[in-house]
């Protein structure tokens, strides 16, 4: 995801977030194994639910992407995960901050316990913004039930 939003000139960033510490400290591990240090200065992990992500990015960035991976951490507990809540909280802070032409990637898991509910308050959310301004679609395995579920909301340029 870094090469996809840094460019040579050193302006794009990721921030990620999440409420788990062995989460971020897998995330660390795998980036000290597959990017530079260079490319290393331009990621910032926080330990925050994802309902603070206006806290973290600063003012005025023009964000063209927020990814969201739901549910729990593999191999985890899987008691501590997302929920529907919260999800809407922070699918609103990213429409906010969100640059036209930009995306919101939500992959959900509707397999675990709570997953399907998350997913259809996801759905319930994509069909509420308005066609002129999103272009929001799903992409769903037919043959299996229980896959993860992308869905996709892209702000048009207006």
């Amino acid at each position: 995801m870094l090469r996809l939003v840094a460019d040579e000139k050193r302006k794009g960033r990721v921030y990620g977030m999440d409420l788990q510490k062995d989460a971020l400290e897998s995330t660390w591990s795998l980036l000290d194994r597959s990017i530079t240090p260079d490319e290393r200065e331009l990621v910032e992990l926080y330990a925050l639910c994802h309902t603070k992500m206006e806290e973290i990015i600063p003012h005025g960035v023009a964000v063209r992407l927020v990814a969201f991976n739901l549910g729990y951490l593999p191999g985890g507990d899987k008691k501590i995960k997302t929920e529907s809540e919260t999800t809407l909280l922070a699918l609103e802070a990213a429409k906010k901050i969100l640059a036209p032409g930009g995306l919101i990637s939500i992959v959900v898991y509707v397999g675990h316990s709570g997953g399907r509910e998350e997913f259809e308050a996801v759905q319930s959310f994509a069909c509420g913004l308005p066609f002129e301004k999103w272009v929001c679609c799903k992409l769903q395995m037919l043959n299996r039930p229980l896959a993860p579920v992308l869905v996709l909301l892209t702000k048009k340029r207006v």
